[in-house]
């Protein structure tokens, strides 16, 4: 597995975000795709998205999806952003990952 991560976010006005990975291998193993999810979440949380209002739907939005970009996840750009943003991932020599959201 790759020791960086990063994808388009594309914006589904009616639905959320999905990502676009860019290439590289995608974590498989639980713990991996856990962190890397949880690195996500807080990185969008910090660029100013929120919940949609829409539920997630637990059978077809799994972490998995969301870091395949299979899936639209249910968050909301901020009012201010732009159309087009990208999510880098980095993972540190512990294990842990840090990402962040910047203009494409």
């Amino acid at each position: 597995m790759s020791d960086s991560y990063t994808a388009a976010i594309v914006h589904s006005p009616e639905a959320g975000v999905r990502l676009r990975p860019e290439g590289g291998e995608l974590p498989t193993e639980a713990n991996d795709v856990n962190l890397l999810g949880m690195a996500i979440a807080l990185a969008l949380g910090r660029a100013g998205y929120e919940h949609h209002p829409e539920p997630r739907d637990p059978q077809l939005q799994t972490l998995d999806a969301l870091i395949a970009g299979d899936t639209v996840m249910p968050w909301r750009q901020p009012g201010d952003a732009t159309d087009e943003q990208q999510l880098t991932c980095t993972r540190g020599a512990g294990g842990a990952w840090r990402c962040e959201v910047t203009p494409a």
